[in-house]
């Protein structure tokens, strides 16, 4: 099961992810005990983005909208819808410039942006670990996303056709968690983030060669902006 499923069917899941994320700043330090403590007004703000973002990933009608919702009523805000395509821009013209020279494009789809990485990047022959090479890869995504936060993550893997597709659906799974994980690893929120794995389905090349299966091989990260 993908990551982003995992989330979004368990609810207790949620509660977890959401709670520290919207009581995460509703500590003080108390400056007669130097002790940790919680104030009143923060834990209640903390509360409500708390009970919005739960009443976003209730109310949204699929996964995108679900993640939308949620981070919207836990107050990270949305782009206002007349500047959409300038946040967009600059967060284009910003990735373009960290990842060149380095093999991964960037194609603009409407508003969203989209990451290809090969394999030859990203991870080694049947393999979800991130081989040494990919690390500056995502660093380079990693910077770029945090400043402009107002986007979703949609991190998929893709496969070759050698192998059972079982084994290939599973292995995509495991290669787009593994990007997504080393994301949250760097302070991606984790509501921005969710992966699917798509296995040998969307070839973008034939599979009857070498170079074409490693063109299949890739992991794809589609930026999407969060509008209100």
């Amino acid at each position: 099961m993908s990551d982003s499923k995992r989330i979004l069917s368990q609810p207790r899941t949620v509660l977890l992810i959401l709670g520290s994320f919207a009581l995460s700043a509703c500590t003080t330090i108390n400056p007669y005990t130097n002790e940790t403590q919680t104030s009143k007004a923060a834990y209640g703000a903390g509360v409500g983005a708390l009970a919005g973002a739960v009443i976003g990933l209730i109310s949204g009608d699929d996964s995108r909208e679900r993640r939308k919702r949620a981070l919207l009523g836990a107050g990270l805000g949305a782009i206002a819808g007349g500047s959409v395509g300038y946040y967009m821009d600059v967060q284009e013209a910003k990735l373009r410039q960290q990842l060149s020279g380095t093999g991964v494009s960037v194609t603009r789809q409407g508003n969203n942006l989209v990451l290809n990485m090969p394999s030859n990047i990203t991870f080694g022959v049947d393999s979800a670990n991130i081989s040494g090479d990919f690390y500056d890869v995502l660093n380079s995504v990693n910077l770029v996303v945090k400043e402009y936060n107002k986007t979703l993550i949609e991190v998929m893997g893709h496969t070759d056709s050698t192998g059972s597709s079982s084994h290939n659906l599973a292995l995509s799974e495991r290669r787009a968690g593994s990007v997504a994980q080393y994301f949250r690893s760097r302070g991606v929120e984790h509501l921005r983030l969710a992966t699917y794995g798509h296995g040998e389905d969307y070839p973008v090349a034939s599979n009857a060669s070498e170079q074409g299966r490693a063109l299949n091989r890739r992991v794809e990260i589609v930026l999407v902006p969060i509008t209100g």
